[in-house]
């Protein structure tokens, strides 16, 4: 079947398919960096058989609700609803509201941008907050993807003040709040009848595969998206793996002062190799070349795939190598660089 073309996906990084399309001489295995997923994941404990033979036990989604609430610091479980990942709960806070104008702080997730226009708002891209006064839903990812930009709490919580004598809604997507600083997160905001909150569960633990995320809200959205995504919104073995991570504190300090580490490592590579860091957070770096096309190639001739931006064309994106093996031949593919 083929997908008409307002419809189909946006490109994104990770896709190893068109990569070997795009590159089919390079050597395997590629080196993937195109996204911003920790190649160094959580330690997936041994599930029991049962979780794959038997439907999710909605006991399970309630502790595991009970433990992303702590983990995430919203007010209370009632406050926080599981689905398989942010992607789909942007379409589904955009379906709550009649249609408007959605404001989406650009540059960031092209994606967040077509799901809502495909729920009949009119979009458009912003450079700054002050601009999104108005909107039916405003849409900020924070950090955000590709460049790390932070927008600051007090500057949030304004944005959705103004919103609110409108009606409208703030949507902030912290899929990569797990490696701020802390204290940045809206989570124990969301108390507030028009402020959601998206967490990616599977970018700083490594496992996006499992496709779990949640939303935080007030209880009475969370229970409209719950009961939109229905009895089973995610898998017994993502319950079960999602529960014990979120509850791990030690293996989550542990990985953020290390990812701290080897962000400061990629930056002296690539500042080695003559590029321009512009942004960023410890899961990827933002560089700016005028050789960007030229070195996309040559990298995937290589076998390593990183992020470019066709709205972009000097932007490329770096997600962290994994063992030693890998940094030593990124290092050896931007040293071979003419």
């Amino acid at each position: 079947m083929t997908i008409p073309g307002e419809l189909a996906p946006i490109d994104h990084g990770g896709d190893l398919a068109a990569a070997r399309k795009l590159f089919p001489g390079a050597p395997e295995p590629f080196l993937d960096l195109s996204t911003g997923i920790n190649p160094h994941l959580y330690p997936v404990p041994q599930l029991p058989p049962d979780l794959l033979t038997r439907l999710p036990e909605p006991a399970s989604l309630a502790e595991l609700t009970e433990i992303a609430a702590k983990a995430y610091g919203a007010p209370s479980a009632t406050h926080v609803a599981a689905a398989p990942g942010s992607q789909i709960l942007v379409a589904q806070v955009a379906f709550l509201l009649a249609r408007g104008r959605a404001a989406v702080l650009a540059p960031t997730y092209a994606e967040h941008a077509r799901v809502v226009e495909l729920a009949g708002h009119n979009v458009i891209e912003v450079a700054d907050v002050g601009q999104c006064d108005g909107a039916r839903i405003a849409i900020v990812v924070n950090p955000n993807n590709p460049d790390g930009r932070i927008v600051a709490k007090d500057a949030l919580l304004a944005l959705a003040d103004r919103l609110r004598r409108r009606g409208g809604l703030l949507l902030v997507d912290e899929a990569f709040m797990d490696v701020a600083a802390e204290g940045a997160s809206l989570a124990d905001h969301v108390e507030h009848d028009n402020i959601v909150v998206l967490r990616s569960f599977g970018k700083f633990y490594g496992l996006a595969g499992l496709r779990l995320s949640f939303v935080l809200a007030s209880p009475q959205i969370t229970a409209r998206l719950a009961a939109a995504l229905g009895p089973w919104p995610v898998s017994g073995a993502a319950l079960a793996i999602g529960a014990k991570a979120l509850a791990d504190t030690v293996w989550r300090e542990t990985t953020r002062a290390s990812l701290t580490e080897q962000a400061a490592r990629l930056d002296g590579l690539l500042e080695a190799a003559r590029l321009e860091v512009i942004g960023g957070t410890s899961l990827f770096r933002l560089v700016r070349t005028a050789e960007a096309e030229r070195l996309f190639r040559q990298l995937g001739e290589s076998g390593i795939i990183v992020r470019r931006f066709a709205e972009q064309p000097i932007w490329l994106r770096f997600g962290l190598p994994g063992g030693e093996p890998e940094w030593q031949r990124l290092r050896s593919a931007l040293n071979s660089r003419g």
